[in-house]
Parts: C-alpha cells; structure tokens; sequence
C-alpha cells in the first residue's frame, strides 16, 4: 500500500500531528462546543508550538469540563488558581484568565446569533473557502477575514484573538481549506 500523501507539517514533532491532520483539521466544524474547544486551544497556543497544546489536550479537556463554555465560564478565582497548579495545562494566567473569559462572551455570542457557529461561519459566507496552495510557504499567517473576525471577536470582549490566532482557527475548524492540493485531505474538505 502506497502512503498517503500529506501537508509537510503533518510530519510534526507530536505522536498526535497525524491523526490531528487526517482526521481534524480543515474539517468544516458547525458544533459549537468544538468550536469552543478549538478557539481555548488556539489561544493557549500563543507563543508556543502547536505540538505543546496537542500534547496537552487531553489535560485541557479534563481542566475545562470538557469544553462545555457554560461550565467554563461559572469558573471562579479558586477555580482558576487549582488550574495554575494543574501541569496537564499551559499554565499563564493570563491564558487561563482568558479561556474564562472567552467562555463568558461565546455564551453571549450563542445568546445573540442563536449558535456560535452561525455566528463564526458568517464570516466566509457560510461556505468554506477553499485555497488552492502548492506550497507550505504560500500559506498565510492570516487573511482579510480572519482580520475582520479578529477585530469583531475583540469589540466583543474575547481575549487572545488576534488574527494569527483566528486565522489558525479558522484552518483548523474548516473556515478555510488550507490543506494543500496535494494532500489526500483537500479534495475530503473541499466538499
């Protein structure tokens, strides 16, 4: 059987990276707890290699109850400083304090657009938009939708947004088919 072919970076230093990128990532993502899980990861990652926070996220997991935002965002002060001490996390306050944070104003977006997820996809026309790269290296660090999101995520009150952030997440939640025309992966999340 011949191997599949795949995005350089699927190579990655992380046992996870493969499964990640065959089974996850660039997949259109319209559940809003995904959602959730995958905007707290993003933002854990700032400053950090993405293989760090797939390492840890079975710790995120058990940490922040499973990614339900309405658990998350009831998280108090004691709370937040047992997940200081907790090592299957990115321990920064600032992170942590975040992903509170962010789980209060996702709460807000549902209430108001009825779904995260109605919300967020607004932001492409409802539609993936499907990019056609050749190379790693063509690969933006963000884009003008990502830059109009980020801005709106911010004017909401969300934390660790920025559009790198946003932009990674888009990729990862199928917002954006990244994977390049080579892959065995693009034609799957082009659909």
């Amino acid at each position: 059987m011949t191997e599949k072919t795949r995005c350089p970076w699927a190579y990655g230093p992380s046992p996870f990276y493969i499964p990640y990128h065959d089974e996850e990532w660039g997949v259109p993502v319209h559940d809003d707890r995904v959602q959730f899980e995958f905007l707290t990861l993003e933002s854990a990652q700032a400053g950090l290699s993405w293989s760090t926070v797939l390492n840890k996220r079975e710790g995120y997991r058990r940490a922040f109850a499973g990614f339900a935002p309405g658990k998350v965002a009831k998280f108090g002060a004691a709370k937040i400083e047992a997940l200081l001490k907790d090592p299957g996390i990115v321990r920064n306050r600032l992170k942590v304090n975040a992903a509170v944070n962010n789980a209060k104003r996702f709460l807000e977006v549902q209430k108001e657009f009825g779904s995260f997820s109605k919300y967020i996809w607004g932001f492409v026309g409802g539609k993936p938009k499907v990019n056609r790269w050749k190379k790693l290296s063509e690969l933006p660090a963000f884009s003008k939708e990502s830059d109009a999101l980020s801005a709106d995520l911010k004017k909401r009150g969300f934390k660790f947004v920025g559009s790198t952030i946003v932009y990674a997440h888009m990729q990862a939640t199928g917002l954006v088919n990244d994977h390049l025309v080579t892959c065995f992966r693009h034609k799957a999340c082009a659909r």
